[in-house]
Parts: C-alpha cells; structure tokens; sequence
C-alpha cells in the first residue's frame, strides 16, 4: 500500500488523526535532513531499547541462574538454562551490535557490508562472552563488600536480590565490557537501564575495581574518566564528576579527556559528598606506632589500616570526603 493511501484511523476510531500524523512526519523529515539520516524506506537504524532491555534481563539470569533466573529452575538445570540463555541473549546483542556499527560507519561516512558488520559484531559478542566467568567473580566479591560492609545485611543472598547498588554494578561491570569492546552505544542503554531501574548513574566508561560497594545508592553519579580502586564504599548522593569542559579553537567540546576523579584503594565517601575534576583521593595508612584503636588511628586512616581490619564490622569507618562549600553544577 502506498504512502498517500494508508489510512490514518480505523473506520471506528472517534478522532481525527490525519494532522496529527502528516505533522508528526515532516518533523521526522526535518529531523532527518538536519543530521543527515537516510530518508529512503528501510529497516531500524539503531539497537532496540526493548532488545537490549530483554537481552539485559536474560544476562542477569545467566549470571545468577538460582537468584536471578527463572523461578522454577532447578540446580541439575542450570548448565542447561545457562547454555540455552546465553545462545539467544548472544545472538540478540549481536544483532544489537551490528545496527550501532552501521550506524557508526554512515556517521564516518565509511559504509561497511552487512556481511562485514556481521562478522565484526559476533567477534566482540563472542569477546564479551568470553568475559562473563570473570565479571560473575567480580560480582561476587561485589557481593560480598556490601554484605561485609552492611550490618544491617542478613545474607549474600539479601543483598544480591534487593540492594540497588548490587543491582548497578552488576550493570556498570556488563556495560563496561561493551564499553571496552567499542559498543559504547549498547554500553550506554545498559546504564540508562540501571539509572531507571536503581537512581545510580555510573558511565560505562568508569574503572572500577574489585569489591566496590554503593550503600543505599540513590542519586550516585559517576562519570566516565572516572577510576575507582579496590574497596571502595560510597554512599547515597555522592557525585564523582567533572568541573570544567574544555574546548577545541571550534568551542566544540574535547571528549575523552581525563575530567573525573581518581579514588585510590580503601577509601570511604559519606552521603552527599561532591568530588569535582580530575583529583585524587586517597586513605592515608596508619603508623605502626599509633595503629590498632579508633583513638589512636588518624580520621583518613581507620578505613584503610590493616592492622584495625578487624575492628571495622564492629565500628563504622570514618570516611575520607571532599565536600566543598562552594563549587559548579557538577556534570558527568
């Protein structure tokens, strides 16, 4: 059926569509001719929120088949659902993969064959699976930092199935790899899928290192040049961001650029604390001469001493935090 004889409204419905919808596409036109978009009939362009968000789901269940999976899966089963899952989740996002490469070759002007766009997009598919067994162990210890560092926490299992930290870094460290792999675009639906899902906005961009731990969580953002090191704890409304964006001699802004904070191993960041640019923070050690008590320990040290490791699930520790008075609207 051609354009001009497509009915705009079933014969039953009570409104009149017809502006509405001749509207509706020459916005699309305009938008079109404005980016350079192909305006000829075709297929999707672009990944598919709905494919990525089913994709995304399926993962989870993978990673954590007696947890996340189905609610009838049995331990006997689980190779079987895992293998099953991963076959069409994988299959999924390398259809996913192919739509953002193509559409990252016609921005650069660089049209590939569908045959190489395929072939490019199953080898980091297949890449990105090779790094699952790796990511699950270090979720696990993800797990495990918060149950640690939670006295409130009951069990691993508790903590895996209802903290909306655990929930993003399951997210951030999947969108990561992708991120590595040059599909930042999937990378990024996997973050706006876990701000929707948990309040915690962590670019897929950022390292992160081993059992790292957000408490309660809502309104966390961490930006993309940002580096975490290992046992790191933050709490809710902390923000690791950028201070200032510079510019090309265009006034175009420079991306890529090292813009966030640098949080060293052992550090603690208390709720509502802003760390802006490209700084460092870290947790001094304590001295042998003063180390083994909360009264003796330095503030910045009590989170980080060795020596005081087994005092900490007794006492909070106290946290290194930047909090300035004054400073921009942080961005990420």
């Amino acid at each position: 059926m051609s354009k001009t004889s497509t009915p705009l409204a079933t014969p039953a419905s009570p409104f009149a569509l017809d502006a509405a919808v001749k509207g509706l596409r020459a916005a699309r036109s305009r938008w079109r001719a404005a980016q350079g978009r192909p305006q000829e009939a075709g297929g999707r362009e672009l990944p598919s929120r709905e494919a990525v968000r089913s994709a995304l789901a399926r993962l989870r269940g993978a990673l954590f088949p007696l947890r996340l999976g189905p609610t009838d899966l049995r331990q006997d089963n689980e190779d079987y659902y895992v293998a099953h899952t991963l076959d069409d989740v994988l299959h999924s996002l390398a259809d996913q993969a192919r739509l953002e490469l193509a559409h990252a070759a016609r921005l650069r002007g660089d049209p590939q064959e569908m045959a190489v766009l395929q072939k490019q997009a199953v080898e980091r598919i297949q890449a990105f699976a090779e790094a699952l067994p790796d990511i699950r162990d270090a979720l696990d210890a993800d797990v495990l930092a918060a149950y640690d560092g939670d006295p409130a926490a009951r069990s691993v299992d508790e903590v895996l199935l209802c903290y909306p930290g655990v929930d993003a870094i399951i997210h951030h460290r999947l969108a990561h790899r992708l991120h590595e792999l040059d599909l930042p675009l999937l990378a990024r639906m996997f973050n706006a899928l876990a701000l929707t899902r948990t309040g915690i906005d962590i670019h897929p961009g950022a390292q992160i290192g081993k059992r790292f731990f957000i408490d309660h969580g809502s309104g966390v953002v961490i930006g993309e040049t940002a580096v975490i090191g290992d046992r790191v704890r933050l709490y809710q409304a902390v923000t690791l961001g950028a201070r200032s964006f510079p510019a090309d001699g265009t006034g175009r802004l420079q991306k890529g650029l090292p813009r966030h904070p640098i949080v060293e191993d052992d550090v603690v960041i208390y709720a509502g604390a802003t760390i802006l640019g490209a700084s460092r923070s870290a947790a001094a050690p304590c001295s042998a001469a003063t180390c083994g008590s909360r009264r003796t320990c330095r503030p910045a040290a009590w989170s980080r001493c060795r020596r005081c490791a087994r005092k900490r699930r007794r006492e909070p520790a106290r946290a290194y935090a930047v909090e300035p008075a004054s400073s921009p609207a942080p961005a990420h």
